[in-house]
């Protein structure tokens, strides 16, 4: 039976992919780090009939003590197959505004979280001479927008470390995949979204253009993808044996949206970023 880790799993992409996973015939470890959140996993496990696929341990990436018991567990796994790095949050807010703890506490989650994670699965995976690991990555990854300036950072850093990483680790027979997903129905921009209340003041010179931006969310939000397109993506990838490609992009007009990017000038990019700013 395969196995596969699934970081972040009480919600969103990573409570849909364990689900997936498990329905491919997965033994999936699935983890969580509130203790209120730990019901929505067995709840959907339940429901879909895989409850005896799913382990569900507890695991925060961002403390030594959680990362050091779920290291300790994973020694009586037979093998590990497959790493969803999926665990996140967004910080929004304005780079001048935002205060070096959130930002920290961004990557310690989004970069950190990962690395620490995929250090202690990796002797396992070079030992079986074959694994995936798969890092949620985001289109705010290779493209920076504005107000969400540590989401974004954090993102670009974890696109960074999973190139240096695939080519690390490429001759061990593990492949490393970076998921670029657009806007989804997922919770990381209502409940795991976190704007400092410095970066909230009505006095703020950024105030303006952080309600420009909360607009524009608002008024897309009903254009946001179902997620499952997204933990289809990566179960597919899971299940391949062949070698894969670094980067996924997913989401509508998200793969064009990358292409632009990259061709164009970057003071044309500036100025529709800026227009659609107002």
């Amino acid at each position: 039976m395969r196995t596969a880790i699934v970081t972040g799993a009480s919600s969103g992409f990573g409570l849909l992919t364990t689900i997936m996973l498990a329905k491919q015939g997965f033994h999936v470890v699935a983890t969580y780090r509130s203790d209120d959140k730990m019901k929505y996993i067995e709840e959907e496990s339940e429901k879909n009939g895989v409850k005896n696929n799913v382990i569900i341990k507890k695991l925060d990436v961002t403390h030594e003590d959680s990362l050091l018991k779920f290291s300790n567990f994973i020694k009586s796994l037979d093998k590990i197959d497959v790493l969803v790095n999926n665990a996140g949050m967004a910080v929004g807010g304005f780079s001048e505004e935002v205060p070096l703890a959130a930002f920290r506490a961004q990557f310690e989650t989004n970069v950190f979280g990962a690395i620490a994670v995929t250090q202690i699965v990796l002797p396992y995976m070079r030992a079986q001479k074959a694994g995936h690991i798969i890092n949620v990555s985001s289109v705010s990854g290779t493209v920076g927008f504005p107000g969400l300036s540590p989401y974004v950072s954090s993102k670009h850093a974890l696109e960074g470390w999973s190139e240096s990483l695939r080519l690390e680790v490429a001759s061990f027979g593990i492949n490393v995949v970076l998921i670029e997903p657009g806007s989804y129905k997922t919770s990381i921009w209502t409940t795991g979204r976190y704007v400092p209340e410095e970066a909230q003041k009505e006095t703020s010179p950024y105030a303006p253009m952080m309600k420009k931006i909360e607009r524009i969310l608002d008024k897309s939000a009903s254009s946001f993808g179902d997620p499952s397109e997204v933990a289809k993506l990566i179960t597919d990838i899971a299940t391949k044996n062949q070698r894969t490609k670094l980067r996924y992009p997913v989401g509508k007009g998200i793969a064009q949206t990358v292409w632009i990017k990259k061709i164009l000038p970057w003071s044309l990019w500036e100025r529709i970023v800026r227009k659609q700013m107002g």
